[in-house]
């Protein structure tokens, strides 16, 4: 998939490799972050408070020598704190502009649902375009530019409802659960012992090589057909004998999220190392691209009924296509 001397997965097994220096466990939330890299996507985290969140995106952004920025998201937040403001000077009587963290290659946005709409509404152009608008110009981020949002699940007070819009433009929404006793171990372990140093893999021009290699990774358009299906049995369960879920599920998932999960399933085939994807690369990350997307009825509040729940029973409802790879 790449020649001697130029990136390929192999160094992104490198990159790995360097972030679990630092980081015990975890291996599915790096494995969404290289592919949300990968993809150029965004990644909303929702997990307590101390499972490392913080941690692995400055490890990632280290071994990938990007730049990384953090803003903690806070109910007296403004825009300008986020994308930055024109500053008046007395001396030339002039305004320049003050570029805010958004420019950045990785920025972790903590607790984002702290935050009121006009915050959250600054984030969607950054979030889409990967520009941003102050005054009359507009400035374009650095690149590669990934936004890593988190979530507290305990905590309600003093926290705002993220749009429906804003999260539609997240990739996927990865859900961190509390490590293994044997890993808690190591974690402690390490704590307790002088902090490792993460090496330098690549530079974010090579990042943007192995996202353009990623790029021309094979989908064999059956796959797009169940990216698809399964989008709108999410909208439509009864179309695949399903219609006892539809009680539950006021609107499906959008259009963004067919686009998401094949892009998504590209750039974790080129991560396992293949120039061709399969249903099972879907497959794998189908939760992830698609449990932030449904908005569920009080009905299944009420029943607790989940979204990843729904989501299995619609995965094991539909056939996985079968490739004709001649070749591959």
């Amino acid at each position: 998939m790449s020649t001697p001397g130029t990136p390929g997965p192999s160094t992104v097994e490198q990159v790995l490799y360097e972030v679990k220096k630092v980081i015990v466990g975890q291996d599915a939330l790096l494995e969404r972050l290289m592919v949300a890299l990968l993809a150029r996507g965004h990644i909303l985290v929702e997990g307590v408070p101390g499972l490392a969140k913080t941690l692995a995106v400055r490890s990632l952004a280290e071994a990938v020598g990007g730049q990384f920025h953090r803003v903690q998201f806070t109910p007296d937040l403004v825009p300008a704190d986020i994308v930055g403001t024109r500053v008046y000077h007395q001396h030339s009587g002039e305004f320049q502009v003050s570029l805010g963290p958004v420019f950045t290659n990785l920025l972790l946005a903590d607790e984002i649902n702290r935050a009121p709409a006009k915050v959250q509404s600054a984030l969607l152009e950054v979030m889409q375009e990967h520009q941003v608008t102050i005054g009359r110009e507009t400035y374009q981020v650095p690149e590669p530019f990934l936004v890593l949002a988190t979530q507290n699940p305990i905590e309600n007070e003093g926290t705002y409802a993220l749009p429906e819009a804003q999260v539609d433009r997240f990739m996927m929404k990865v859900l961190v659960g509390y490590p293994s006793p044997t890993e808690e171990f190591v974690i402690v372990e390490r704590a307790v012992q002088a902090t490792a140093v993460i090496q330098k893999v690549i530079d974010p021009e090579q990042l943007i090589a192995l996202q353009q290699q990623a790029d021309r990774v094979y989908v064999d358009p059956s796959l797009i057909d169940y990216a698809v299906r399964l989008t709108n049995a999410t909208r439509e369960p009864a179309l695949v004998g399903l219609g006892d879920l539809a009680r539950y599920v006021t609107f499906g998932a959008s259009p963004r999220a067919s686009i998401n999960l094949v892009l998504a399933g590209r750039a974790l085939a080129f991560l396992r190392g293949r120039d061709y994807a399969l249903p099972q690369d879907l497959i794998d990350l189908a939760l992830d691209v698609l449990r932030h997307r449904l908005v569920l009825s009080y009905e299944a509040l009420a029943d607790e009924v989940s979204a990843d729940a729904i989501l299995d029973r619609v995965l094991a409802s539909l056939p996985v296509p079968e490739l004709a790879l001649q070749g591959r």
